[in-house]
């Protein structure tokens, strides 16, 4: 860690940005990507990547140009456990091996759709003040650590190459499916259907 107390200054930021009471989940970006490489060694936290094939998580997590992780952060407050059974956490926890949900206070990880492990770092008392929670700074930093350290996976035989592309060819369709539900009837997948 280049930075002796980088839970300290994120945790100082976010009480700043709350106490404005007009913060967002975007507010906070910032302050989670500064978190992010300095607990990480050579890390870099891209926020608003281009899309990949299962949507646009927040994060990319790259460690010398090759992606190690995913991170999708949600406002502060919102119920993580509600989250992590939307339709969007579903395609991202099938696509994306090494993944992060948090609401900026706790941080739930994710290995090939599994998950693995929950750390809280503080809540937000009634009075709006961020409070730190016992022992969360090593529990957050000991789940980044992990995340870090995750292997990319390589694919070395053909069915794993097979069973990685259907995966993919099913979440496309999916996607497909449901663009082609919300759009109107003049709409792109409409008129490429008609043709």
């Amino acid at each position: 860690m280049s930075n002796p107390n980088p839970f300290g200054m994120y945790l100082r930021q976010l009480q700043k940005n709350l106490a404005t009471g007009v913060a967002s989940e975007h507010t906070h970006r910032s302050a989670l990507e500064a978190l992010l490489e300095a607990t990480g060694d050579g890390v870099r936290a891209i926020n608003e990547p281009r899309r990949v094939e299962c949507g646009a998580p927040d994060y990319i997590i790259t460690r010398a140009g090759t992606p190690i992780g995913y991170v999708e952060a949600k406002n502060v407050g919102t119920s993580l456990d509600t989250e992590e059974r939307s339709e969007q956490m579903c395609r991202y926890r099938a696509s994306l091996n090494n993944l992060i949900l948090t609401d900026y206070l706790e941080f739930r990880r994710y290995v090939e759709g599994e998950h693995r492990e929950t750390a809280r770092l503080a809540t937000v008392t009634e009075d709006g003040k961020v409070k730190r929670s016992k022992g969360g700074a090593q529990a957050v930093a000991d789940l980044f650590q992990k995340f870090f350290a995750q292997e990319v996976p390589t694919l070395s035989r053909p069915r794993e190459l097979a069973e990685r592309m259907a995966a993919l060819a099913r979440m496309t369709r999916n996607l497909i499916e449901e663009t082609f539900k919300r759009e109107s009837e003049e709409g792109m997948l409409h008129a490429q259907l008609k043709a």
